[in-house]
């Protein structure tokens, strides 16, 4: 077996076994919507290579997927529709099935008499649960194969990890032998009739359409766009990052983590192109501290915490905290709908919050702020979860993902963090505040530009 069938062939692993079909080899995809750089896509080829079989990309697109809205769809329907011309070009089948993949997955391989699954690999308990459910009714093989991270999760870790400074090491000593070009797709030579592909227009969750935009000015959706703004940002921006990351006011930031989330841009490709880039070592390792070690270990959280959006899944440390000042006096308490509608007392916030509607993205830094001051300004840290997640999931098009309900349980409960001087409400939990942010960036020059956006 030669190293690039090895580098397929390690990044995946057997759900279920089963009886193979004879007909063409299915790879469901999910959470990886790209052509190019998918390992899930090269592992299922491979294996329709060798048994010269068709090869069939499916995508369940769900009408209802919780907090997805209007705009979210738009932007993953563009990406699709891209994603289907360029697999017309390489003679590979494309569906696009429109219910969750429990529910319609089985008798379409069952009409088709599929040889076997593959599914690219998401640690969210919604993902899991299908997988779940796909194995008590699939009667073919089950294959996973981990595309999205660079150290496939369940290799690189079998536990929760306490914080960075445990998966580091971990990932320190194999991310030489991961952390590889990625072969080509290549041209099918092994037909499957089908017909053509439409890409629902319309479909979005009910009575969300209104509440956000169809489009986001700032990002072309589509996996071209995201090689574009890789190579852009690696050529032209990277360079400042450790200068300029934590300044909302200025565009230091990647700004790709809407492809990261949808799939369009493959994590490990942008972490080699940082990687064989000139730039200076410590600006490349401080980037990849972020792409690599800091989002696997947001889905390392996820996959080995079941409560990931829950009070629950907080270290033991922090829930002892926040009971302890759980009947703490808040000096406001604000609702969902005010939160929502960023009519609070601080002008900062209510300007986040409107930064996070009107563009679909909030800076990282800021996003920390708006996070604990949900905390502060609600009656209890249940409350707080729920409403920080509805409110990310809802208007950051990046939502939805380990990154965001990691970030929240960090800044809310204190996962991946240390315990820090006690206060009120907060109890041991890290505190952040206006004053903070003005010491980090000009923070009226921010408001001002948020609220003087068309």
């Amino acid at each position: 077996m030669n190293r690039k069938n090895i580098d397929i062939m390690r990044r995946g692993r057997c759900l279920a076994q089963g009886q193979h079909g004879q007909g063409p080899v299915v790879y469901w995809m999910s959470r990886d919507q790209r052509v190019e750089d998918n390992w899930a896509l090269l592992w299922a080829q491979q294996e329709a290579l060798i048994h010269q079989k068709g090869l069939i990309v499916v995508f369940c697109m769900i009408p209802d997927y919780p907090e997805a809205t209007s705009g979210h769809y738009s932007f993953m329907r563009k990406g699709l529709k891209e994603l289907q011309e360029k697999l017309n070009q390489y003679n590979i089948g494309f569906r696009i099935l429109e219910q969750s993949p429990d529910a319609v997955l089985p008798s379409f391989l069952g009409t088709i008499d599929a040889r076997l699954l593959v599914c690219d690999f998401d640690p969210l308990r919604i993902k899991q649960q299908w997988k779940k459910m796909l194995i008590d009714s699939l009667e073919i093989p089950l294959h996973e194969v981990d595309t999205h991270n660079i150290v496939p999760a369940w290799i690189i870790s079998d536990k929760k990890e306490y914080a960075a400074y445990t998966l580091r090491p971990k990932i320190k000593r194999v991310l030489d032998d991961y952390l590889t070009d990625i072969p080509a797709v290549q041209h099918h030579p092994f037909n499957w009739n089908h017909a053509p592909l439409v890409v629902p227009e319309t479909l979005h969750k009910e009575g969300i359409a209104s509440q956000t935009t169809e489009a986001y000015p700032w990002v072309q959706a589509g996996e071209a766009a995201a090689s574009m703004a890789a190579s852009n940002f690696v050529q032209q921006r990277l360079g400042n990052y450790v200068k300029t990351r934590n300044n909302p006011c200025i565009d230091g930031q990647s700004g790709l983590s809407p492809y990261l989330h949808f799939g369009q841009l493959s994590p490990q490709r942008l972490a080699w192109m940082v990687s064989r880039s000139d730039l200076p070592i410590g600006t490349k390792e401080t980037f990849l501290e972020e792409l690599v070690v800091r989002r696997e270990l947001a889905d390392n959280f996820c996959y080995y915490e079941s409560a990931y959006d829950r009070f629950a899944g907080f270290p033991d440390w922090a829930r002892k905290t926040l009971d302890q000042h759980r009947n703490d006096k808040r000096a406001y308490v604000y609702s969902l709908a005010e939160l929502e509608n960023g009519i609070t007392h601080e002008i900062l916030w209510n300007a986040c919050q409107q930064d996070l509607v009107q563009s679909g993205k909030l800076h990282g830094f800021l996003r920390m702020y708006w996070a604990k001051k949900i905390l502060e300004w609600t009656p209890d840290p249940e409350t707080a979860l729920e409403y920080a997640i509805t409110l990310n999931d809802r208007y950051s098009l990046d939502g939805r993902d380990p990154n965001g309900y990691t970030g929240i349980a960090w800044s809310l409960g204190g996962v991946h963090d240390r315990a820090w001087r006690e206060r009120s409400v907060f109890g041991k939990i890290r505190y952040m505040n206006e004053a903070g942010c003005r010491r980090k960036f000009d923070v009226e020059r921010y408001i001002a530009t948020v609220f003087n956006k068309d």
